[in-house]
């Protein structure tokens, strides 16, 4: 009897060691904002020069979007 409370025991504590290492930190992505870039001029073909613009108005980066090619800078909110 005494073997098997230590088999059920060590089995247990097994079994919650195990479900705690899957339980491990959760990852929250970041909200995205996009804002119309003012500085750039013309239809946005590239999105690095895009990205670059939006560098210098001291966003994150930029994508070109939209059936007219604007360039839209984005940030996380």
């Amino acid at each position: 009897m005494k073997l098997s409370m230590r088999l059920i025991s060590a089995v247990l504590l097994l079994f919650m060691i195990f479900v705690a290492t899957g339980m491990g930190p959760v990852s929250v992505e970041a909200r995205t904002c996009e804002s119309q870039s003012h500085r750039f001029k013309g239809p946005c073909v590239s999105d690095n020069n895009c990205a670059n613009v939006c560098h210098n108005e001291g966003f994150g980066g930029g994508k070109c979007r939209g059936l007219r090619r604007r360039c839209f800078c984005t940030t996380h909110c």
